[in-house]
């Protein structure tokens, strides 16, 4: 009878231990302004909440809850950053060790000036908010993986591993270095990389707005061409495709596009093009003009930080 008794005592202990909530001291909720402290446990920040943070250091992860804001500048963040439906992750001259994670509906990150991990933004399923992921001047540890809204990598920013877009509104780089691979899937209104070097193969494919590579294109104004380390291949892509002024160390292939792609012979093409037959002069003018321009957004990330720092300054300084 003694042996039945502690087994059941024994059982109600880790029935309750396990339906405990976790230690409130291993979080810190972040509503309002922080500074140069160190935060030696995880990071919350509350739904519709905002938190705005100037040299601070987090050992754990942070979480950005649904509808809430976070813009750090001069962080270092030791773990994983997750930012939830219609979330924002806004940081300058930051270091994030972890990945980056931007849920499905997610508003969008930006990254000026700033280290981190992979980077990932999730499909947009059902939800109404369009996603982005900006970034200047930043170097991503890893690869990116963007499956929703407007994508552009600009002013320096590198990626050490390869960079993978499907289903965005359009995937840009500008002045900017992929170690892997680059894939641009269905875009909506297509790809632009100018100035840029891609040290693995590049893959366009079935984007509805056009690809550019390189300057004189409908989609983008740019100065220069970039460098192709192996393979380039564009096909079924409507609203016109321009290839001018690149160094492909490898093979382009330029078929089944609506209309036929523009090749330019300042191109330096080390292994042949494979492309379907030139169309007549007027058509190709034609084809330029109609290829759908698309303007880069990166106001609405400019507005989001304005309020969120607006928000987090009215609240005042949070306890961390």
């Amino acid at each position: 009878m003694k042996r039945y008794l502690a087994a059941l005592t024994a059982g109600l202990t880790l029935s309750l231990v396990a339906a405990a909530p976790a230690d409130a001291a291993l979080v810190t909720y972040c509503i309002g302004t922080g500074g140069a402290v160190t935060v030696p446990n995880d990071l919350y920040v509350p739904a519709n909440e905002s938190c705005s943070l100037t040299g601070t250091i987090v050992t754990g992860n942070i979480s950005v809850a649904a509808g809430a804001n976070l813009v750090v500048t001069g962080g270092q963040f030791a773990g994983e950053v997750r930012v939830a439906g219609n979330g924002y992750f806004d940081a300058s001259d930051t270091t994030v060790a972890g990945p980056v994670v931007l849920a499905a509906g997610g508003y969008g990150v930006f990254l000026k000036d700033t280290a981190s991990g992979s980077v990932t933004v999730r499909p947009k399923g059902t939800t109404t908010v369009d996603s982005f992921l900006f970034a200047e001047g930043s170097t991503v540890t890893g690869s990116v993986n963007v499956q929703a809204g407007e994508v552009r990598l600009d002013k320096g920013s590198e990626v050490t591993g390869s960079v993978s877009s499907t289903g965005t509104y359009y995937t840009d780089l500008h002045d900017s270095f992929v170690d892997g691979t680059l894939s641009v899937l269905n875009s909506a209104t297509g790809s632009v990389v100018c100035g840029s070097s891609v040290r693995g193969k590049a893959t366009f494919a079935g984007n509805l707005g056009g690809v550019q590579l390189g300057p004189n294109g409908a989609l983008d104004s740019c100065a220069s061409g970039g460098y192709f380390g192996k393979d380039v291949s564009v096909t079924s892509t409507t609203g016109g495709v321009t290839v001018d002024d690149n160094i492909i160390d490898g093979v382009l292939t330029a078929t089944g596009n609506t209309p036929v792609a523009q090749i330019a012979a300042n191109n330096r093409i080390r292994r042949g093009v494979v492309t379907d037959p030139a169309p007549a002069a007027a058509a190709a003018r034609s084809a330029a003009r109609s290829a759908p321009a698309r303007d880069d957004d990166t106001a609405k990330a400019v507005e989001r930080r304005t309020g969120a720092v607006q928000e987090a300054t009215a609240a005042g300084p949070a306890d961390l």
